[in-house]
């Protein structure tokens, strides 16, 4: 069989809702790679924040970060890095919209600098992932530099409202994708640049088509790299919006279903 490339979100797709691989998963995926397929990660998450199951997974691919906002090789240099952030007067055009409502909190990432808004100890938990500089206080004035992503943190039944005036106000210009409980946040990015975008880049590295990309997912921000794989996996735990793009469906994190399908598909 020829190489394929597979592409994986973490959370809610690899991750149990422990956070961890299953022992199957990780069997089933070296198992894939010593078969000479290509396995990368794609995630919203910051590098510093998944290079544990890159590491894990035993990967030697590129991985895509913060959505698509930035892509790089952590094992070849040479490969590049591909950073999109978002221009600073948008970020700013982004907070006053958001402080508009009601919401719990802020957060900016400039790759590895995070600006947030209100100290919250079970925030400060999720993003102190690779020990980042934080920097407490308003986002607004102290962010200086072209952040590659904004978090907002926002109460659920407020989500779709503030995503319906971002698309208004500043809809041209940039990405809005929400990820669920327990969090609710809605990741925001530049405009054009999602995990299809990065998936992409890697495939063209390993010269494989599309009609050889695998990829599994279970939120928004998964839509354009299910779409654009010929085999867009969605997780029997998706969103129906995903469910409904892509190619197949199976089984949850929860069921080893990254696992269950790659058994089936390669015939392990």
């Amino acid at each position: 069989m020829k190489p394929h490339l597979i592409a994986i979100d973490l959370d809610g797709t690899l991750l149990r809702d422990n956070k961890t691989i299953s022992d199957r998963t990780l069997k089933t995926v070296k198992k894939v790679q010593e078969m000479g397929h290509h396995v990368m990660i794609a995630t919203g998450r910051p590098y510093r924040a998944s290079r544990i199951y890159y590491q894990q997974l035993g990967l030697n691919t590129p991985i895509v970060n913060y959505n698509g906002a930035y892509i790089h090789h952590p094992k070849d240099r040479t490969w590049g890095t591909f950073h999109s952030p978002m221009p600073l007067n948008i970020a700013k055009k982004v907070i006053d919209t958001c402080h508009k409502y009601n919401i719990r909190n802020i957060m900016a990432q400039v790759k590895d600098r995070v600006f947030l808004q209100n100290h919250d100890e079970a925030i400060m938990e999720f993003i102190s992932f690779g020990n980042p500089k934080i920097k407490t206080g308003h986002v607004r004035e102290n962010l200086k530099n072209d952040p590659t992503s904004i978090l907002i943190h926002s109460r659920e039944e407020e989500i779709d409202t503030i995503r319906k005036t971002l698309s208004e106000e500043v809809g041209d210009f940039i990405e809005h994708r929400t990820s669920g409980s327990p969090w609710n946040i809605i990741e925001i990015i530049k405009a054009g640049i999602n995990k299809a975008v990065g998936v992409k880049k890697v495939a063209d590295t390993y010269q494989i088509p599309r009609e050889r990309i695998l990829a599994f997912g279970d939120e928004d921000n998964d839509l354009e790299m299910l779409k654009f794989a010929k085999f867009g996996i969605a997780m029997g735990n998706a969103i129906d919006l995903v469910k409904e793009a892509a190619h197949d469906i199976t089984k949850t994190n929860e069921e080893d279903g990254i696992a269950d399908y790659l058994e089936k598909f390669f015939k392990l």
